[in-house]
């Protein structure tokens, strides 16, 4: 049976729609790109903007035109929002909600009944676990992702994903490391935990465990060479994680941490639970424990209420910051989020020319962080060969740093020792070193 999986979202998406291929793997299914035609088609979607559920009923129909015949399932995070909506596409089969991996599967592997769609959806709040776990294969990667933690107890105005994904629960530590040990022994080099709200870790846990506590057992326990943390917001950035961090050879120097927006009054809004001076000391205390750390964060811009004074107010904000990248999104609206209805919308135009200057200081603060690692010897997880180039390699070092490097695929899955010497265009170039 040929599949086709299209994922749309963010890395937790990424490392479910994983766990479906090698469940989808174990019962003979072969796979084919979403673009060519397949038996079944299977859509793992996204709901964190209305443009996100717009993008997966696209993709229903580009299914459905490609092969009329084939059975077309939906998962993820809008088939669990939305199911009645869902189930109402034209084309659309099945739909699976979150943590109803045996029952897609059985339904790629078996059918229906074909008396119309179905719909297995359950209530996220009833969850007491996590569902998805036991991937080994990433295609293409050098990295694996590891999810050991599940659903968010924050309300924050903008977002749906508490609603989809239901409240926080953990992955015991003993079930991690079982993970981790069947990923290393998988070949994988580099593992990166992950979770929806990933720095909950452990307080739904009896006895309660910390992610520092996780980061420290993993680390410690010789299984893996590379240990990377997704991101996480700033309450859960302890001085004991930072400890953690700076003192071991595992960890990777590398934090991603959401500030969404540099001023106090959009802070509030937003419901987040820290200010602008809060997030400003984590900064330098993560800077002074972690030098040469990456230091990356997400940035809102044109949220309800923002206005040309606020705007101004978070760009001075993270002009100051010792950061080193950070990712910006134009506010979207989500249907059934209280900044959905709140005063102040900005239009499209002025969200596209703030985003536009957000993303020049953020390709200045690349730039000058890239810059400064010059001269430095680093550690390089190389990781695929350079499209088009035969002669070159590329992979990451610790520190979060794009690195090109001259060599052949013999490199490809090696970790080397890398002497940067330039910085040009955006990207670090390295050599090879003993």
């Amino acid at each position: 049976m040929r599949v086709a999986i299209k994922t749309l979202g963010c890395k937790i998406n990424q490392y479910d729609s994983a766990v479906i291929r090698e469940r989808l793997a174990a019962e003979s299914c072969s796979f084919v790109p979403f673009e060519e035609p397949a038996d079944v088609y299977v859509i793992n979607t996204c709901t964190v903007t209305d443009r996100a559920d717009w993008e997966a009923r696209r993709l229903v129909g580009q299914a459905r035109r490609r092969s009329p015949a084939a059975r077309v399932a939906v998962t993820g995070c809008y088939a669990q929002v939305s199911p009645e909506e869902v189930s109402g596409l034209p084309g659309v089969d099945f739909v699976a909600g979150l943590n109803r991996m045996d029952e897609l599967v059985r339904y790629v592997r078996d059918g229906g009944s074909g008396a119309g769609p179905a719909v297995s959806v359950g209530n996220p709040r009833d969850e007491r676990g996590v569902g998805v776990l036991g991937a080994r294969r990433f295609l293409g990667r050098t990295r694996a992702f590891l999810k050991v933690q599940e659903g968010c107890n924050f309300a924050c105005s903008y977002c749906i994903i508490p609603t989809a994904r239901g409240r926080s629960r953990s992955v015991p530590p003993p079930r991690v490391l079982e993970q981790v040990r069947g990923l290393a022994e998988a070949g994988f080099t580099e593992i990166v935990l992950t979770g929806i709200h990933l720095g909950g870790y452990g307080y739904d846990l009896a006895p309660r465990v910390s992610l520092s506590e996780l980061v420290r057992r993993i680390a410690g326990s010789g299984l893996i060479r590379r240990l990377r943390l997704s991101s996480l917001d700033p309450r859960e950035v302890t001085g004991e994680l930072l400890a953690v961090m700076a003192d071991s050879e595992v960890v990777c120097p590398h934090l991603h941490v959401c500030v969404q927006a540099g001023d106090d009054g959009i802070l509030k809004k937003m419901r987040r639970n820290y200010d602008t001076a809060y997030f400003a000391g984590l900064m330098a205390r993560a800077r002074e424990k972690l030098p040469h750390a990456a230091l990356g964060t997400d940035v809102i811009v044109g949220f309800p209420g923002e206005t040309e004074a606020a705007f101004g107010s978070s760009l001075d904000f993270l002009v100051d910051l010792p950061l080193t990248y950070f990712h910006v999104f134009p506010y979207s609206a989500r249907r059934g989020t209280p900044a959905t209805d709140m005063a102040g919308q900005v239009s499209p135009a002025e969200k596209k020319e703030r985003s536009r200057r957000a993303r020049d200081l953020g390709a200045r603060k690349k730039h000058e962080f890239y810059r400064s690692e010059v001269g430095r010897r680093v550690s390089v997880l190389v990781e695929e060969p350079v499209a088009g180039d035969p002669g070159r390699v590329k992979g990451y070092s610790r520190n979060y740093l794009p690195v090109l490097l001259a060599g052949g695929p013999d490199l490809v899955h090696r970790e080397v020792h890398v002497r940067l010497r330039q910085e040009s265009r955006g990207r670090l170039w390295g050599e090879v070193e003993c």
